[in-house]
């Protein structure tokens, strides 16, 4: 596991389209993911300890940025041929175990990952209603560690404030996690 930090917030970016099929077999595009509001775009995978720490938090904090009218998407980038665990099977598994709220799609050709310019995993994207880029950073400060108390929520926090005024804040602290496992 290669520990990975990602950069910070180009604010204003446009967010990359895609296609992509979910674990439902069915494909969806970053329209059918947006809401009202804006659109919050996770890169995650099921073998990361630092994406495991954080999915029931995950659950939770996109279940109330909908209610908000921000949409959530979580895509796997990872090379599944050399890391089986995060399969479209396995993916299946996992979202179905924790109750993903949210669609769960596959990157199988990186190709979006590489648009979005996502470094690890997790990653997180927040977007305006205008698709502007607002938010670059963590979820909270647990890092990997599953047992971490009571958080500060930033990305809940930060969500909030991009679907109330359209920008988000200006002190961001970096995501950090594993790798994307990119192909050969």
């Amino acid at each position: 596991m290669a520990l990975a930090h990602t950069p910070i917030c180009e604010y204003g970016k446009p967010a990359p389209d895609f296609r992509l099929k979910g674990i439902d077999e069915n494909f969806r595009t970053l329209h059918d993911c947006t809401g009202e509001k804006g659109v919050l775009v996770m890169f995650i995978s099921n073998h990361c300890p630092y994406v495991k720490a954080i999915r029931k938090k995950l659950v939770r904090d996109c279940t109330d940025l909908q209610a908000l009218g921000v949409g959530c998407v979580a895509i796997m980038p990872n090379d599944t041929v050399n890391y089986p665990e995060d399969s479209l099977p396995t993916m299946k598994q996992v979202a179905e175990k924790f109750e993903f709220p949210f669609p769960y799609l596959i990157d199988e050709t990186q190709q979006v990952a590489r648009a979005y310019g996502a470094v690890c995993t997790p990653d997180f994207f927040g977007y305006n209603a205008n698709l502007e880029l607002q938010y670059r950073g963590r979820l909270d400060g647990a890092g990997a560690n599953p047992d971490a108390g009571d958080e500060p929520r930033e990305l809940y926090q930060a969500m909030k404030q991009v679907a109330e005024t359209g920008r988000g804040p200006e002190k961001q602290l970096a995501s950090m996690g594993c790798s994307i496992k990119w192909k050969s």
